[in-house]
């Protein structure tokens, strides 16, 4: 056996991590000495009520916010002393996002908002679109590629944004109640839906939702409690 053969990392590796926020003369500790490590093909569960740190940790998680201590870990490189430069383009080339609103472009075609990623990190607008048409026919629109969003329903508008999210390969999706806006019925069917594509992947994900039986889907699910990341059973 090889000694010199590369362990395997985790895709998303939290150490330590503190978050506060002024308030007053003081200030609000959101996350206290939190830890958690997602690794490739994994799919987390974070359940937590408002107001406890979700969007918070989603946030740091993400490279959107700077953790006041500690260290994130992307596929095992920190990101503490990378400037926003760096930042930018690590969430761009290694990160996916589905939030609960689609936030798609609405002047662009299904197609064109899948490949629109991909374009800004530079790939030739053939493959692109090409990539873009194959992961939309795996989320089962085939037939809606030229459609705009305004002429979707809500569940396909969320499903164009999971293809978008994943679009440039990435090593860690991140959603935040992404079938928060859907019927249960929808939200059952594009939750599904996510899960075969992040397997097929093999991304890791940290999805929150306030969706119990949602949550019982998932490999393990975490919450937070007194600033700390808390398995749940």
């Amino acid at each position: 056996m090889d000694d010199t053969q590369q362990q395997p990392v985790p895709a998303l590796f939290l150490a330590q991590v503190e978050r506060r926020y002024a308030q007053g003369a003081g200030h609000l500790e959101i996350l206290s000495g939190a830890d958690l490590a997602i690794w490739p093909g994994e799919i987390v569960a974070l359940v937590a009520p408002s107001g406890t740190g979700k969007s918070t940790l989603l946030h740091v998680a993400g490279l959107l916010e700077r953790p006041d201590a500690g260290e994130v870990y992307i596929g095992g490189q920190p990101s503490a002393r990378m400037d926003d430069a760096a930042r930018t383009r690590m969430r761009r080339e290694e990160m996916g996002f589905v939030y609960q609103s689609h936030h798609l472009l609405p002047e662009f075609s299904a197609l064109e908002n899948v490949a629109l990623p991909q374009l800004i990190r530079g790939l030739a607008a053939k493959e692109a679109r090409a990539r873009a048409g194959e992961l939309l026919s795996f989320l089962g629109l085939k037939e809606r590629l030229s459609h705009r969003p305004a002429e979707l329903s809500g569940g396909e508008q969320q499903r164009v944004a999971i293809a978008r999210a994943l679009a440039n390969g990435p090593r860690l999706l991140l959603a935040d109640e992404p079938t928060g806006n859907l019927d249960p019925q929808t939200a059952g069917h594009v939750f599904a839906i996510l899960v075969s594509l992040v397997r097929a992947s093999g991304v890791a994900a940290l999805i929150a939702t306030h969706n119990l039986e949602l949550a019982a889907r998932m490999d393990r699910r975490v919450t937070i409690q007194n600033g700390l990341i808390v398995q749940l059973a």
